[in-house]
């Protein structure tokens, strides 16, 4: 049958696509669950009694941000999800790796509360991010592309994770 068949009334290519967008939520959804729970009760108590640098944004900043970042990340995913490129395989482990330690730093940096040790797990995620954005780009120049918004922000989110070790 051809992906424009039609079998309990949707096309296949829907389905198909509907079963992407699905595994990409799902995925993106976890890691976001995952350092939700591990920085939400940390924040008003020990995050509060730290002490961090100046260019600090405020705490309401960083809720809007990862939201937008986490479906911009879905989307992307569920882009290279939909190819048929031969790299697909790897663009996918390199997404899974790279979005397991995004939600690994908050288990560190928060739930261990240990900013030392998120410094290695933050350069770790933006090595892998650079990596993914790589591989996206050469199977879907969009996909690639969601990823800059991501790498900026972690970016600066490695500067500020440095910058509380520091002077903690």
């Amino acid at each position: 049958m051809s992906d424009t068949s039609v079998r309990g009334g949707a096309p296949s290519s829907f389905r198909r696509g509907l079963r992407h967008a699905v595994i990409a939520v799902v995925l993106v959804f976890s890691a976001s669950l995952i350092g939700g729970l591990a920085t939400g009760p940390n924040i008003p108590t020990w995050y509060a009694g730290i002490v961090k640098p100046s260019f600090n944004p405020p705490n309401w900043v960083f809720g809007p941000v990862w939201t937008v970042l986490y479906t911009m990340l879905a989307y992307a995913f569920w882009r290279v999800l939909q190819g048929g490129s031969p790299e697909r395989g790897r663009a996918i482990a390199l997404f899974v790796v790279q979005i397991s330690l995004n939600a690994f730093w908050s288990v560190v940096f928060f739930g261990l509360r240990s900013p030392d040790a998120a410094q290695v797990v933050v350069v770790l995620l933006w090595l892998s991010i650079v990596l993914n954005m790589w591989a996206f780009l050469r199977i879907d120049r969009i996909a690639g592309w969601i990823f800059a918004p991501y790498l900026a922000w972690v970016s600066f989110a490695a500067i500020l994770n440095f910058a509380i070790a520091w002077l903690n």
